[in-house]
């Protein structure tokens, strides 16, 4: 499977924002963003004015990034989101929002979207009491996301215990860190997501 292997604190510089990538080094006074908050590259701080056509390029960039999907999938995510009734900006989100990596690292299960990936593929993470292996598979309402029993003892989902209530987990899961279960109540509204992306730059560009 394709996936990005570059730094990803470059990322974030060429963002301009933080885009929590790497878990606790975010938070930290070591996050590159911090010490050097401009562009990558020789020319990052004598940018000019970006364009239009830029910025909504920009902006699918920077929700690839956060959600870690490459621009084949991104853009099959925004077909399905067009076709869906609603808003299409606010069903991309939505979609990108389920994926079972995403639901893990919103529970605090995982330091990072990466890390959530990782502990998935590694066939730690069950959903309706069968192993689930695939990190873009789409939880539904009602669903159950729990850690295998056989995994329950490894440091991550450990840390995961011993950290629980220290991160905000959003209305629509209910996080039972006790247990390492995560209970999907609804699908994610707008008004929940923390995602800072205008959804809308988005859609003006796969419009055109």
């Amino acid at each position: 499977m394709a996936r990005y292997t570059g730094a990803d604190c470059k990322r974030c510089r060429r963002e301009k924002q933080k885009l929590f990538l790497k878990g606790a080094k975010c938070e930290s006074a070591k996050c590159p963003i911090e010490i050097r908050p401009y562009p990558p590259g020789e020319h990052g701080r004598g940018r000019t004015k970006d364009s239009e056509y830029l910025l909504q390029k920009r902006e699918k960039q920077k929700a690839a990034r956060i959600y870690g999907v490459l621009e084949k999938q991104f853009r099959g995510y925004f077909n399905e989101a067009n076709r869906k009734q609603g808003k299409t900006g606010e069903n991309l989100l939505q979609i990108l929002e389920t994926r079972l990596d995403n639901v893990i690292y919103r529970a605090g299960f995982a330091k990072s979207r990466d890390h959530a990936r990782q502990l998935v593929r590694h066939g730690h993470i069950m959903v309706n009491g069968r192993k689930t292996d695939i990190p873009s598979f789409r939880v539904s309402p009602n669903d159950i996301v729990e850690v295998r029993p056989s995994s329950r003892n490894l440091t991550p989902f450990q840390v995961a215990q011993a950290e629980a209530g220290e991160k905000t987990v959003p209305a629509w899961l209910e996080a039972i860190p006790s247990k390492l279960r995560i209970l999907v109540h609804s699908l994610p509204e707008r008004q929940v997501i923390d995602t800072q992306v205008q959804e809308q730059l988005i859609v003006e560009l796969y419009s055109k």
